[in-house]
């Protein structure tokens, strides 16, 4: 009899668990639209368990793995709530583009180098004028002028145009250098120009990384009142529910993950992404070969869709109710984070696992970008925008892309 108590107990327990666990996946699921191509996460694990062709695998696990960046998102977020500004932002820093991070940690494994820097470069392009060209075409169809944080927007032009100059100077850096003279063996001493690039890039990398560390500072400390209001209005609309956020409605409920919760469907959701991205990546090759799209077509417009898709989704919703200064923050921010962070960060990781990973870009990759970043800036230095400018953002977008389509791969890439 004495043993009954505890028994109750134990049965209370596991109540609360499985109904917490009900909860928090009816949560997570109704954090965003995108969220119901989840049920493409099984198919994609199935394709690569059974060896179905590689077109089917490479499509499955890009569908699938969708709805996951919007769930990464969606935890960290949820987790931020419970750590403070300054942590949460750190987290954000750090998660937000966890799905381009893993993928291009299996590419790199896979000496993929050429898929790494093209969906780096993606990144970049896809947030500074796909979304960002939606995002004023959607609040902009409707009103005559949406207005933004210029303080804010100059501040991460200036940053984008420093991403830049990381790239565009290893680019003229291996243009500039002297070819091997044919009857002296191999210049320069004491390595090869290969050599030079990559010790080149290491150091700007390690460069790029303190400035970001410095950005978040500025952003998160000492002038974290100009990022007040964006930051504010980025936690309730990722809070509220899908439903809410489409139809405008408040989430009375109000409802959370815990910090267990939010750590669980991180960690859940993170092994998922990586087999997801294994599959992926070892479905490239042969889809290159069967499907005569080039490496560089697939890594730079393709798979940046997949990191993207779920910040496309809130950057467009929150700027047809004209927060201009979250949809700037998320479009721009995230190009930013890509440039400043990721990007030097694989560098790094390949340093470590000994896989030739550069900042150097081919000339018409380092001119696409350069173009890119003039006419974002061109577009959002005045604090203003219209549809009219959204146009001209998608219309650049769509530019690069075809050009990119008749690109061919280049060897030793």
């Amino acid at each position: 009899m004495s043993d009954l108590p505890l028994l109750g107990a134990t049965r209370e327990t596991s109540h609360n668990v499985i109904s917490n666990f009900a909860k928090y996946t009816k949560l997570t699921i109704k954090s965003s639209p995108v969220n119901y191509l989840l049920v493409f996460v099984p198919l994609g694990l199935f394709s690569g368990y059974l060896e179905w062709s590689a077109t089917a695998r490479f499509w499955l696990n890009f569908l699938a793995i969708i709805p996951l960046a919007s769930i990464l998102a969606y935890a960290t977020e949820e987790i931020s709530e419970h750590v403070g500004q300054t942590v949460g932002g750190l987290l954000n820093a750090t998660f937000g583009n966890a799905v381009e991070l893993i993928v291009s940690i299996i590419a790199l494994k896979s000496n993929q180098v050429r898929i790494v820097q093209a969906s780096m470069l993606g990144s970049i392009l896809s947030n500074l004028l796909l979304v960002l060209g939606c995002c004023f075409v959607a609040g902009g169809i409707t009103r005559v002028q949406q207005t933004f944080n210029q303080t804010v927007a100059q501040t991460m032009s200036s940053l984008m145009a420093l991403a830049t100059s990381s790239l565009l100077i290893p680019a003229a850096f291996h243009a500039s250098l002297p070819q091997p003279k044919k009857n002296n063996g191999t210049f320069p001493e004491p390595g090869s120009t290969d050599d030079l690039i990559l010790n080149l890039s290491r150091g700007v990398s390690v460069i790029l990384l303190i400035i970001y560390l410095f950005y978040l500072l500025f952003s998160l400390k000492t002038h974290k009142s100009l990022f007040e209001e964006s930051n504010s209005e980025g936690l309730i609309n990722q809070n509220d529910s899908s439903d809410d956020i489409i139809t405008g409605n408040k989430n009375e409920t109000n409802d959370h993950l815990s910090v267990t919760g939010g750590l669980t469907v991180l960690l859940l959701t993170t092994i998922l992404v990586s087999l997801s991205a294994d599959t992926l990546v070892s479905s490239i090759d042969e889809t290159v070969e069967k499907s005569g799209l080039s490496k560089t077509f697939i890594g730079l417009i393709i798979i940046p869709i997949v990191g993207n898709a779920a910040e496309h989704v809130t950057a467009i919703i929150v700027a047809m109710k004209d927060k201009m200064d979250l949809a700037i923050g998320v479009a721009v921010g995230s190009s930013l984070q890509i440039a400043l962070f990721v990007t030097p960060f694989m560098v790094l990781i390949g340093w470590a696992i000994d896989v030739p990973m550069s900042l150097y870009f081919s000339t018409f990759e380092t001119a696409i970008l350069f173009v890119s970043i003039f006419i974002t800036n061109l577009v959002i230095l005045d604090g203003e925008s219209n549809w009219l400018e959204g146009a001209m953002l998608l219309s650049t977008y769509l530019i690069i892309a075809l050009a990119f389509f008749y690109y061919p791969d280049q060897a030793g890439l």
